[in-house]
């Protein structure tokens, strides 16, 4: 996919949005109007980002484009942000399925209004947003069900594929229990992306809670990694992608390593025939017919939300076209509306080629857009070459800023 323009084509293959809690009573399955105006109603959401002034960024389609054409970004990946009906939170973060099978049901319904609410907004910039489509792993045929209508009504992110930590009522995802999943999502064409929050089990009601939460987040979504590899997702399934996404960029080469190393050791290969760990692994890791480097190259991507400049340098390891840039807007930790500085400090002294693939042409082969269009968007809005090449030295940073990790810690350190 060779370059016609001078500018840089920004995908932000991390954005997220969501309907407002009234917005989603359109797209809610009439059966449930009545349920939903009583739990509306009572509800009292715990966001202040989804309840302000400025919180249409999420579902104003004029004022979002607006806002990222400012910033450079001329498409994105949408993951969702708002509270889906009948939700207590956002569905980003693991929460205890309803106590009863009607709660469930009112949960699967939310969902799919948010799916519906979604493919709406996409159509609104068409060809610019690649919408996740959202499904529950209680009830596995239904899901199944939603991805077959999410790709016959335009939602070309794929799926989003929701946590299964310990505690959640539902199998690990190394369960033969979600093989229709993945059989739909092979056939359709359609990429599985895994967010971090959803992983996370409930961390107890302790005031250092939600600290532990931040601390353990991106380790609970890494487990989704091996969980599908050595399960033999990727195996039996050599077409289908996934894209691991708000994890981090330089835990990968460390994973990948001991991964390998273990699967060494799980087949009784080099000098580890009769071990512990080939008595673990009998029966399993034989029906590996590649290391799990070899089925990351293959197929697997990272949502590298604000990524840092040592994280970039780390980029053959990880792999150029492994990585696809996200600016995380509209959340608080977001590189956002700073993404023009943020590409400097991240990208200045790459070669120019390398930057190209990994702002936008990488998220381009995944998630479908069309590149020809982009361009065209890209000369009247993206940043040029020349540009993201002037590095952006610490006292440059504007303080505003600093909400976000990659910006506070280039000001930390000095560079």
């Amino acid at each position: 996919m060779g370059a016609t323009t001078s500018k840089y084509v920004v995908v932000s293959a991390d954005c997220h949005g969501g309907a407002s809690i009234d917005g989603y009573k359109p797209f809610l399955a009439s059966k449930y109007h009545r349920e939903f105006d009583a739990w509306a109603a009572d509800f009292e959401n715990p966001y202040d980002d989804t309840t302000g002034a400025d919180a249409d960024r999420n579902w104003s389609s004029e004022r979002r484009l607006r806002e990222m054409e400012a910033d450079g970004v001329v498409a994105e990946v949408i993951f969702p942000n708002t509270i889906p009906p009948f939700f207590p939170k956002i569905s980003l973060v693991n929460q205890p399925p309803g106590a009863t099978e009607g709660d469930l049901a009112q949960r699967w319904a939310g969902l799919q209004a948010h799916n519906r609410w979604l493919a709406d907004f996409c159509s609104q910039a068409p060809g610019r947003r690649a919408g996740i489509a959202q499904i529950m792993l209680h009830d596995v045929d239904a899901s199944v069900r939603e991805i077959e209508w999410a790709k016959a009504n335009g939602l070309t992110g794929g799926i989003l594929l929701p946590g299964a930590p310990p505690g959640s009522g539902v199998a690990p995802l190394y369960a033969p229990d979600y093989e229709p999943i993945w059989d739909a999502c092979a056939d359709l064409g359609l990429p599985i992306s895994h967010h971090s929050g959803s992983a996370v089990p409930d961390m107890g009601p302790y005031d250092s809670a939600q600290m532990m939460f931040l601390l353990e987040v991106t380790w609970w979504a890494h487990r989704t990694l091996w969980h599908l590899i050595y399960s033999g997702v990727m195996e039996r399934h050599p077409t289908l992608q996934f894209v691991f996404t708000e994890q981090g960029t330089a835990w990968i080469p460390e994973e990948l390593t001991r991964l390998d190393y273990y699967r060494g050791r799980l087949s009784g290969t080099g000098g580890a025939d009769g071990s512990q760990e080939a008595k673990f692994g009998a029966g399993a890791v034989e029906q590996l017919s590649m290391s799990p480097s070899e089925y990351w190259a293959r197929q697997c991507h990272l949502g590298s939300s604000f990524i840092r400049a040592h994280e970039v340098a780390m980029r053959e390891a990880v792999g150029v076209e492994r990585i696809m840039w996200g600016s995380d807007f509209p959340h608080l930790e977001g590189c956002w509306p700073y993404s023009r500085q943020h590409l400097r400090l991240a990208f200045a002294g790459v070669p120019e080629d390398e930057v190209r693939m990994m702002v936008g042409q990488n998220a381009a082969d995944v998630y479908g857009f069309d590149w020809a269009m982009l361009e065209t968007l890209a000369d009247a809005h993206g940043p040029t070459v020349a540009e993201v090449a002037e590095p952006l030295p610490a006292d440059d940073i504007p303080d505003e800023s600093l909400r976000c990790p990659a910006f506070a810690a280039a000001r930390f350190l000095g560079k």
